[in-house]
């Protein structure tokens, strides 16, 4: 019987429990990179009276080019970790009932 193999339904849920708290702690990344990296427009310098403060447009430009880029990063990784979360309990789900409908069959139900 070398066809035969098993799922360790207990690995499963471990998976399952493990991909939640990873979900959580990037729903927390997540709006602390929208909400907690927020500079006001005079944070890193202002102009003065006639004259432009060229880098601190700049380095005001490049902080919000960041911040998109890792609010962006860390949404996909929510996505994915979500997708494989999802996708991890409906494999869970289906081994289950297969063990379940085996056990039944054997035992004759």
């Amino acid at each position: 019987m070398a066809d035969e193999y098993r799922v360790d339904l207990s690995a499963l849920e471990d998976t399952v429990r493990k991909l939640n708290s990873i979900l959580k702690d990037l729903g927390n990344a997540h709006s602390d990179s929208r909400y907690k990296t927020s500079l006001s427009q005079n944070a890193l310098g202002a102009d003065a009276a006639g004259a432009t403060f060229l880098e601190a447009r700049k380095l005001t430009n490049a902080h919000a080019d960041m911040k998109g880029a890792i609010e962006s990063i860390v949404g996909h990784l929510h996505d994915v970790m979500n997708t494989f979360g999802t996708k991890t309990k409906k494999v869970h789900g289906h081994y289950q009932n297969q063990e379940a409908e085996t056990a039944a069959n054997m035992s004759g139900s």
